[in-house]
């Protein structure tokens, strides 16, 4: 997720629009603090809504983590999952070696 300043908005307009294009979240700042966020126009943002798409975006990003998200697509976690889950996103992330640990968990 990429954050601008509202200086680096006159500035930068054309960057963040292509940004935003490439379905890229973005947050605009002014002095520091969050102001907005731009959330790419899509079929997916009409058909869903701005929480649901946010939230599939930012968890895609690994900027929020799944229980973050759904509570942002004001759905619970399971429901949230099925969801992504369809959309072909992975709701587990877990490194090799994270993987290889929960398995030795599971059989012991």
């Amino acid at each position: 997720m990429q954050s601008f300043s509202i200086r680096d908005l006159r500035e930068r307009f054309g960057t963040l629009s292509r940004e935003v294009e490439q379905s890229c979240v973005s947050v605009v700042t002014r002095h520091g603090s969050p102001l907005f966020i731009t959330v790419p126009f899509s079929e997916e943002l009409l058909r869903e809504g701005v929480h649901v798409t946010l939230a599939v975006k930012l968890l895609q990003e690994g900027t929020v983590s799944l229980g973050k998200a759904a509570k942002l697509a004001k759905m619970v976690v399971a429901e949230f999952s099925e969801y992504v889950s369809l959309l072909g996103l992975s709701v587990v992330d877990l490194t090799e070696d994270e993987l290889d640990e929960e398995l030795a968990f599971l059989s012991s």
